[in-house]
């Protein structure tokens, strides 16, 4: 492999933009054609080859999204994992990147994965034909461009470096919703119509685990779960009584939901609405634990009970390494273990809640299908689910009939593509078999039950879950690295 030493990243973006030239009519990767970069660690520099401008499908739509960057750390082989990040953020268009210290590519790259970073169309990209603007990233663009670089990497699987049977996807946000959909749909016969049209290879696109920050979805019932757990908050009291007839129309839809999907907690008793509530204290008790074993001060001005006794379970954050400088206000730092007289037994969840409220502001009711109801105006999520003209849509029943349509066939097809509550547990799907999911405690972006109900319904189908709702962690991703490193290594190696 030829190797072209490149002093500094701006230097490598000149070099990629150079290379930006148009894809040939079928996929191409030229093992020859790396070029050598590295990334600055805490710990030193990790040294690595790129492949930039891989286009992962023939029928370029975009040329600025649709190819993906490949990073292979030295002494990286075909047996390597790979590590897949998105950097979707707000349903927005993803350019891909290069490795950083200040994410998960990092150290993905210095514990020997290889590094993937894909781009993909968004809600607000669009490209020009005579003269018109087509936007051409709305809802499902981006999962399918994803898809599609997943199967590239599989296509090319024995002349690249790492294995494509240990692709290891990562997102936040909106990114992590990304990431969960590559792990819950793949390959879904769904999705064959769209990557064929793209001209995406005819390969399989499963992976090996998926691991989600905060993921933005199942948005369907997304305005229901919210005004569910926070429509009691002073926040949501203030509201004007429009809003608030809002909030409690939406809240009162959440217990047939629940209901609905047939959960089970691990003891196999039935996750109802009755005992809902009950089940997020528990999760938030046990993430109040884990945070002051490993040293956290968590004040009962916040709802949380304390006992003493001698001692609680240790469970390091941050893989023992002592918690990050910016951890939200409330932590004390890691001390190495736990102390005595710090038993977590309870939680006051309205006091709790209205904790979480003014941490940072709730969003307008509704949250996500927001277009036209009690005179909002449109959503991103509304974006998201418009059309190539631009124009937003309604994607739920209830915010349509506010406005007295109905949510298009074309639309329903689409938060199906979108939606990974909707695939698990199909018998032509291929869900993941790993899965870390991370939703913080004081984040407020979506509701709690999102991430629960994930985590919970993909426990139940069998799968191996690592789920936490983050002590006291706002909206936020690719935290406590060497915690989930250490974790992916015992899989992925």
């Amino acid at each position: 492999m030829i190797k072209v030493f490149v002093p500094t990243l701006a230097a490598m973006l000149t070099v990629s933009a150079l290379a930006a030239t148009k894809p040939a009519a079928q996929l191409q990767f030229d093992a020859s054609q790396g070029v050598a970069g590295s990334v600055e660690m805490p710990n030193g520099t990790v040294n690595y080859t790129a492949f930039t401008h891989l286009y992962f499908v023939t029928n370029v739509e975009d040329s600025t999204y649709q190819y993906v960057n490949v990073f292979v750390p030295e002494g990286a082989t075909q047996r390597s994992p790979i590590f897949l990040k998105t950097n979707v953020g707000g349903y927005m268009p993803s350019a891909p990147g290069f490795p950083s210290a200040g994410d998960a590519t990092g150290m993905a790259l210095q514990r020997g994965y290889v590094v993937a970073i894909p781009g993909s169309r968004g809600r607000s990209s669009y490209i020009t034909k005579k003269g018109k603007r087509i936007y051409n990233g709305k809802a499902p663009a981006a999962i399918l461009d994803l898809k599609a670089a997943i199967r590239y990497l599989r296509h090319f699987d024995k002349e690249m470096p790492g294995d494509a049977e240990k692709i290891i996807t990562d997102g936040t946000s909106a990114g992590g919703a990304m990431s969960a959909l590559m792990g819950a749909t793949g390959n879904n016969p769904a999705y064959e119509k769209y990557l064929k049209a793209m001209g995406a290879a005819s390969e399989r696109d499963d992976v090996l685990a998926s691991v989600c920050y905060c993921p933005i979805t199942d948005l369907s019932h997304a305005d229901m779960a919210y005004e569910w757990l926070f429509g009691n908050t002073d926040s949501r009291k203030a509201d004007d009584e429009a809003h608030r007839q809002v909030s409690q129309e939406l809240a009162a839809q959440f217990p047939a939901y629940i209901n609905s999907l047939g959960l089970k907690k691990t003891d196999g008793t039935p996750l109802t609405a009755d005992n809902y509530l009950d089940y997020i204290k528990q999760q938030l008790i046990r993430s109040a634990q884990i945070a002051k074993d490993a040293g956290a001060d968590i004040p009962d001005s916040i709802g949380f009970t304390l006992s003493n006794g001698d001692g609680g379970t240790f469970a390091p954050i941050n893989g023992g390494v002592g918690l990050p400088a910016d951890m939200a206000k409330g932590m004390a730092g890691a001390r190495g273990g736990k102390r005595v007289g710090e038993y977590v037994t309870g939680l006051d969840i309205e006091k709790f809640l209205n904790y979480v409220a003014n941490q940072t502001p709730l969003k307008t009711v509704p949250a996500f299908d927001a277009l036209g109801v009690a005179g909002d105006t449109a959503s991103g999520e509304n974006d998201e689910f418009g059309n190539s003209s631009n124009i937003p849509a309604n994607f739920t029943s209830y915010s349509a009939a506010k406005n007295n349509t109905a949510v298009t066939d074309e639309v329903k097809e689409a938060e199906y593509l979108l939606n990974p509550m909707s695939q698990i547990g199909q018998s032509d799907v291929t869900v993941a078999p790993h899965w870390y999911i991370r939703h913080g405690s004081i984040d407020r972006d979506t509701a709690f039950p999102v991430a629960i109900n994930l985590a919970t319904k993909l426990e139940n189908d069998g799968k191996d879950v690592n789920f936490l709702l983050a002590w006291n962690r706002p909206h936020s991703g690719d935290y406590a690295l060497n915690e989930l490193f250490d974790w992916l290594d015992k899989l992925a190696k």
